[in-house]
């Protein structure tokens, strides 16, 4: 890779030769506009300043979002629109300005109302709102969900991408929340997994959040999860946790457990959470019986509505459903104009 001086758009600093150092820069033109924290790519061109880029508006015009989505919002935006709105430049005078009500057409979960609003604000920060509910309502068919009005331009040519956000938001908030409500009484904690849409993780884990559950680790690099392939791999799960302890890492371990075998040869080696693969529930009450007070369970693998009540009482203290971000069916929501 040729490592290029640039500006990092994350850490708003320059980045030379692989290192942060002081902003110095020997042609300040050059920049890097990046979607991720750890700036690895490194194409450079002139940083954009238009009011129209959600990473350089100023963020008290709309609400605030973590810098990812807002990066992914730009992206999507820039997607769709290319070089214009053809359609919408030529129909749509440049100094009308229209109202607009975005409304649910289904009963579920709402999410990605802020993320929606920033789309238009992205468009034109003029653009004004009066939101009737907050990310994680319960709505019904027919209820109003946003109201905005502004620049016609902006309120049409943003329609779509906003749509998008909040549809699939909603379809991961609206499925997670009836896992979370299947499990109601429980100690369990319902938890996703990394089987999201490339590039939208913080999105569709934001989703999963205003659903009522919690995330399981972002990435690869917050927490060591050793799966089956790693203990393949090693020679055996033993050889795997050791090589992980002698790296003298202090992030939390987690290991994946196959057989009940396994279990145990991971508490014997100190380990705090243990993930269950695709164990039936005889097997999930054998493994908390035997972790009890010594480890954290968590259930994992073909997991479903029908089936994850039954997964819960069998004492496990997480279950983390793939399903919720792979699988949610995208929820229905319109925009209409007003008037």
């Amino acid at each position: 890779m040729r490592r290029n001086p640039a500006y990092c758009e994350e850490t708003e600093e320059f980045w030379v030769e692989g290192l942060i150092t002081d902003k110095q820069l020997p042609n300040p033109d050059l920049a890097l506009i990046v979607t991720n924290t750890l700036c690895w790519s490194l194409t450079l061109t002139k940083p954009s300043r238009s009011p129209s880029d959600p990473s350089t508006r100023d963020s008290s015009r709309g609400p605030k979002l973590e810098r990812d989505i807002t990066l992914w919002i730009k992206r999507a935006l820039d997607e769709d629109l290319g070089a214009g709105d053809v359609t919408t430049n030529n129909i749509v005078r440049d100094n009308a300005s229209a109202t607009a009500r975005i409304v649910s057409k289904q009963d579920g979960i709402v999410s990605g109302v802020d993320v929606a609003q920033d789309v238009f604000l992205a468009l034109d920060e003029s653009v004004e709102f009066i939101s009737s509910v907050s990310d994680g309502a319960r709505v019904v068919t027919g209820q109003l969900l946003l109201e905005l009005a502004g620049p016609a331009r902006a309120v049409f040519s943003g329609e779509r991408t906003a749509l998008n956000f909040l549809g699939r938001m909603s379809g991961i908030a609206t499925l997670t929340r009836q896992f979370v409500d299947a499990i109601a009484g429980t100690k369990v904690v319902i938890l996703d997994t990394r089987k999201t849409v490339p590039g939208l993780r913080a999105i569709d884990k934001l989703a999963v959040r205003h659903g009522g559950g919690q995330n399981h680790r972002f990435g690869l690099y917050d927490m060591v999860l050793i799966k089956d392939n790693h203990i393949d791999y090693a020679g055996s799960l033993s050889e795997a946790i050791r090589r992980i302890q002698a790296s003298g890492t202090s992030r939390d371990i987690e290991v994946e457990a196959r057989t009940i075998d396994e279990v145990q040869e991971a508490l014997d080696l100190g380990i705090k959470r243990i993930l269950l693969d695709n164990m039936s529930v005889v097997e999930l009450r054998e493994a908390v019986n035997l972790g009890a007070g010594k480890a954290k369970l968590e259930a994992s693998g073909n997991v479903t509505l029908d089936n994850v009540r039954e997964v819960a009482e069998a004492g496990v203290d997480f279950i983390s459903i793939g399903a919720l971000t792979h699988s949610a069916k995208a929820f229905d929501v319109s925009l209409r104009l007003v008037g």
